[in-house]
């Protein structure tokens, strides 16, 4: 607990204190990097004019050879950046050495196995930096190499041509590509550039494009811009947007520390972050300017459904229309269902955020339906033409699709988090590489979330051995007859109510389901209509004489579970609890003996006198509302007795009913038993089984989606947070249990998860690697020398060391020529008509989000 304290401590300093710069969290570009590092000082033209940007690629070049992320083809653009970096500088023959053997042992396999589908981002940088390379002397393809380089420079024209004739693109502007636009973009005036300057003094807030911008322009606005960014990051590397967006970034870090589990540990900077997010949605709902709004349509959406999701589940009442007005612009869901392959991360933000739909939201229904097809597309694609999509991100789409996030458990959750940790560090795709937040996987966060994981475990390890000594020692593990569901018990509350402290929450709950379960099953298969009359009626009065053998072993184990509860509600919170604790339980029985009489008699009541039975015989109310005047005794205890008034309790105590009706009707037929199901097809003779669950399920739908909003959202009901989270948590439990078969009934369905919940230790990194991908290291420092002079050597013996021309595509009217040989610069200039810029390489007064 010690260990936990500090972790704790560190972490909220780190991620939460005002000192912190946020751009620290932003993992930096090493493409956007080098462009930075190719920048020569105007007063020492000699010398760079970010030095440190120069160290930092010689410090964060991979072992294996690469910048960047390796894996796929976004290494390569980064990598040739650097090395080119590097080569201006006569700076680290070394890593140069090394980078070159890297991509000549890995470009023709991650090339082809892209199989001629590059995404657009790449078709336009990589072909630059292959030139800027050459011109640099460094031979960076390998022999056999034509087909595919050529196919890539075929598709750079494609796209550029394409993008000559629709003036309304949703990519950004070309003009945020400056540094990579080839020769065939024709002549960039200085006035076109500085037109397109933000406030900021960025151009289009991309640090390569600034950093091209200011080499040719000179301009002191893109020049203090850099100066600004370079100070804010603090060492070395840059992010591939600037200034970054610090809401997404605090928001990204609230949702990993829920999805670790570790939200209990941060619940004062997780509440003041979504006080201050909701804040501003609140004013910019309609103030909005329309040029911020023309952000990436990635980011606004990541931003806008991420923030949706946690505000709506900490209470908050928001529109949908907040993130759904993407489907209101035909033009962007069409730019969405072509490259989908691109927006994955987006597309699953959006995807997570329809979990908590509630009834009439027509918008998120429909958002829900097009981001799942989108999803089910992604997870489909087997070839490397999607590289970008990785193997981790489509085993996080898997899992969230798999299985309906009602039917998640969240300690569960926690746990696939922490092993797949490394799969939730990136965004999306920017310009030449992932937008990732890099603290989000953080050493000490994520040891953090495995001490924190690992304690619960053995809590609950501890407390499942003392629920199973109870169960065995009040008769109930050994009664002889029906399901003995100790351990399926314990596993649906643990795994809901897992914050250390509500221990006496989750034993209570755990030995009234446990309760529940024996005498349903008394009620159900064993005892005779005179042992039900005469056990409903001990309990009535509360007084076991008279009873006998499997009546009398119940109705102990009743009458203790209650005194108990009695006895700490009166220890904790001074309540008197005895008369609502007996009538909720006698109350319960009299329903199973009401169906049992049903049952026996066959006797098929109308389906309204069958759900105000049914509804409490489920006993749901039964197990959960002691638990929440445990936790707050917020309300006089007629509340308890007139449950089924709350209609929150009363959703709940219906979508239980209903979910385990659907899935275990087929049973009950054959036991001769009642079910909504079967009543509903007998009803509706019109009718048959099947359509009457699809009926039975919509109606369920709607409850359930009644129900989420009384929990969710606060000022609904008076009902306190914990009673709603606690109500949330019974639902799951029903919906884990039941969600596509009778997983309660079935001896090993949840075997698996409770090996996993309460036994098995972590295994991290689980999804880190992609199976496909296994790149070639460089041959080792040791014979650097003899690598550099392998790969450059020639080339420089070719070049006779001689100064490089200088070929631009930019006019240098009235701009001081630095020495030739520092400028990574090499295009001719082709002149195009004024209208050519107007509709490839400015944004028309942009009315509309843009795409990268």
């Amino acid at each position: 607990m010690e260990s936990i304290k500090d972790l704790v401590s560190e972490m909220k300093e780190e991620m939460f204190s005002s000192a912190v710069s946020l751009c620290s969290f932003v993992s930096s570009s090493a493409y956007d990097t080098a462009w930075l590092a190719l920048i020569p000082d105007p007063a020492r033209p000699g010398q760079p004019l970010f030095r440190q940007c120069l160290e930092w690629i010689m410090k964060e070049q991979k072992e294996e050879g690469f910048w960047g992320e390796g894996g796929s083809i976004e290494c390569l653009p980064a990598s040739l950046a650097c090395m080119v970096a590097l080569q201006t500088w006569e700076a680290g023959p070394c890593n140069v050495g090394r980078g070159l053997a890297f991509v000549h042992a890995n470009v023709e396999k991650l090339l082809r196995e892209e199989d001629g589908a590059f995404p657009r981002w790449f078709c336009i940088v990589f072909p630059a930096m292959v030139e800027l390379a050459q011109t640099k002397g460094l031979n960076v393809l390998p022999d056999g190499l034509t087909d595919v380089v050529a196919s890539i420079f075929h598709q750079r024209e494609r796209f550029l041509e394409m993008e000559a004739s629709f003036c309304e693109a949703y990519h950004p502007p070309l003009l945020a590509y400056l540094e990579a636009l080839p020769p065939s973009y024709g002549h960039i005036g200085h006035e076109i550039i500085l037109q397109n300057q933000n406030k900021d003094g960025s151009l289009f807030h991309s640090p390569s494009a600034t950093a091209h911008a200011f080499m040719v322009t000179g301009n002191e606005g893109f020049k203090l811009y850099l100066e600004s960014m370079v100070q804010r990051c603090g060492h070395g590397g840059v992010p591939p947007f600037y200034p970054i967006d610090e809401e997404l970034i605090k928001l990204s870090i609230v949702d990993r520390l829920e999805r670790l589990g570790l939200s209990e540990h941060f619940s004062v900077e997780i509440e003041d972050v979504l006080c201050h997010v909701y804040r501003n949605w609140t004013v910019q709902e309609k103030e909005e300017d329309e040029n911020e709004r023309s952000t990436l349509v990635p980011i606004r959406l990541y931003k806008d459904s991420l923030a949706f999701r946690l505000l709506r589940m900490h209470g908050y009442r928001v529109s949908p229309r907040r993130f759904c007005w993407f489907l209101q612009h035909e033009d962007i869901t069409s730019y969405i269902e072509e490259n989908y392959n691109c927006l994955l991360s987006t597309l699953l933000n959006v995807y997570r955020a329809t979990d908590v739909t509630f009834l009439g939201e027509n918008e998120l229904e429909e958002a829900r339906s097009f981001s799942r097809t989108l999803l089910e597309r992604g997870i489909t694609m087997k070839t490397a033409a999607d590289s970008i999509v990785t193997f981790n991100i489509q085993r996080e789409i898997e899992h969230q699709l798999g299985l309906p996030w009602l039917a998640r458990l969240d300690h569960l959750e926690h746990r696939d988090s922490i092993e797949g940790s490394k799969s939730s560090d990136y965004l999306w795709i920017g310009k030449a590489c992932y937008y990732r937040i890099s603290c989000l996987n953080d050493d000490k966060l994520l040891q953090l979330a495995r001490e924190n994981y690992t304690l619960r475990q053995s809590i609950f390890k501890n407390e499942l051995e003392e629920v199973t000594r109870w169960s065995r020692d009040s008769g109930l593990r050994d009664i002889g007859f029906g399901r003995e569901k100790t351990t399926y018990c314990y596993l649906a509350v643990a795994s809901s109510v897992y914050h250390p402290s509500l221990s006496d929450v989750r034993m209570l709950v755990c030995k009234s389901a446990i309760l529940v379960t024996v005498a349903d099953d008394f009620f159900d298969m064993e005892g005779s209509l005179d042992e039900l009359n005469t056990l409903t009626e001990a309990v009535g009065r509360w007084n076991g004489d008279g009873l006998s053998g499997h009546g009398k072993v119940i109705f102990d184990a009743l009458d203790e579970l209650a005194d108990n509860t009695i006895k700490m509600l009166f220890d904790r919170h001074r309540v008197d609890a005895t008369e609502s604790i007996r009538e909720l339980w006698y109350e319960t029985f009299v329903s199973w003996l009401k169906e049992a009489k049903w049952s026996r008699r066959r006797y098929a009541p109308s389906i309204d006198d069958y759900i105000k039975t049914s509804m409490i015989s489920v006993a749901v109310h039964t197990m959960i509302l002691p638990a929440c005047y445990l936790i707050n005794p917020g309300f006089a205890m007629h509340r308890m007795r007139h449950s089924k008034t709350d209609v929150i309790t009363r959703l709940l105590m219906i979508s239980a009913r209903l979910l385990n009706d659907m899935q275990s009707y087929e049973k009950e037929k054959e036991d001769g038993k009642l079910n909504l199901v079967l009543l509903y097809s007998k009803e509706n003779l019109e009718l048959d089984i099947e359509n009457a669950t699809d009926c039975i399920e919509k109606i369920l739908d709607e409850q359930k989606k009644e129900f989420l909003k009384m929990t969710l959202e606060d000022g609904i009901t008076d009902l306190p947070k914990q009673w709603r989270h606690l109500h949330l948590g019974g639902l799951k439990a029903f919906q884990m249990f039941f969600n596509s078969s009778n997983g309660f009934d079935s001896p090993t369905a949840m075997i698996k998860n409770i090996n996993k919940a309460f036994y098995e230790p972590l295994v991290t990194d689980t999804w880190k690697t992609t199976p496909q991908q296994t790149l070639q290291p460089h041959p080792g420092s040791k014979n650097c020398n003899s690598i550099v002079r392998a790969h450059i050597g020639k080339s420089c013996q070719d070049l006779g060391r001689r100064r490089l021309l200088y070929y631009s595509n930019i006019e240098t009217s009235g701009i001081r020529v630095l020495p030739v040989h520092n400028f990574p610069l090499r295009f001719p200039i082709i002149r195009l008509s004024h209208k050519f810029y107007a509709k490839v390489l400015m944004p028309p007064s942009v009315t509309k989000p843009l795409l990268w």
